[in-house]
């Protein structure tokens, strides 16, 4: 999730400096985590699920000069970011995070996950989505974290996305597996380079993660 954030606070960062860039450089080392003698499923699960990676976004005002960027070898090509949200889900904070022991993380992580997903996605678009304007059906492109296959089949259910949406997440997923932060970051490097839609096009960047949290970008292409 915090990839997602880190997004929107930078962006909020640029609305108040629009002439200053800023630089959001995300680096995940889940496999530190790893605990050989836990055989729990949450442990075995994680450990086959997440991996470790890093990746960085460039995010600018509408004062910045592109050409300063551009100068350096570095495209200017991505969406703009229109509106953004946090959500903090009450009395979830047992669901997924870590318990610090004297061997290092363990993990949490709650097979309730994907329930709370369904219960509360598609609702929360749709509000974020209403006030600014919008619905859900002006939506035509979807960066979403990664999380894993059950995270994924409970997003598409809670948004009605079943008609190849969230392929870049899932073709990320095989490819790298959950990144945690990181990994939302993957898709829209993915959706930009290679299922980059139409200009003016509307889209969601989302991801949720422990606390429990979600957060919502609106952007245009």
């Amino acid at each position: 999730m915090a990839g997602a954030a880190g997004i929107a606070r930078a962006s909020d960062y640029v609305r108040a400096y629009p002439s200053k860039p800023q630089l959001w450089f995300s680096v995940e080392l889940c496999s530190l985590t790893l605990q050989r003698e836990d055989l729990s499923v949450a442990n075995l699960i994680s450990s086959g699920l997440f991996a470790d990676g890093s990746a960085a976004v460039i995010v600018t005002g509408d004062e910045f000069e592109a050409s300063q960027l551009e100068n350096s070898g570095i495209a200017i090509s991505g969406p703009t970011i229109l509106a953004t949200r946090s959500i903090f889900y009450p009395n979830t904070e047992d669901m997924m995070g870590w318990n610090i022991s004297e061997k290092g993380f363990r993990i949490i992580l709650s097979t309730e996950v994907p329930t709370l997903i369904r219960q509360n996605l598609g609702h929360d678009v749709d509000s974020f989505l209403a006030d600014n304007g919008h619905q859900r059906s002006d939506l035509k492109s979807f960066v979403l974290h990664t999380g894993g296959p059950k995270v994924l089949d409970a997003s598409a259910d809670a948004l009605g996305l079943h008609n190849g949406e969230l392929d870049a997440s899932w073709d990320c997923l095989r490819k790298v597996g959950n990144l945690s932060s990181a990994s939302v970051l993957c898709v829209l490097e993915d959706v930009m380079k290679n299922r980059r839609p139409a200009p003016g096009t509307l889209g969601l960047l989302a991801a949720m993660g422990p606390g429990f949290c979600s957060e919502l970008l609106l952007l245009q292409w």
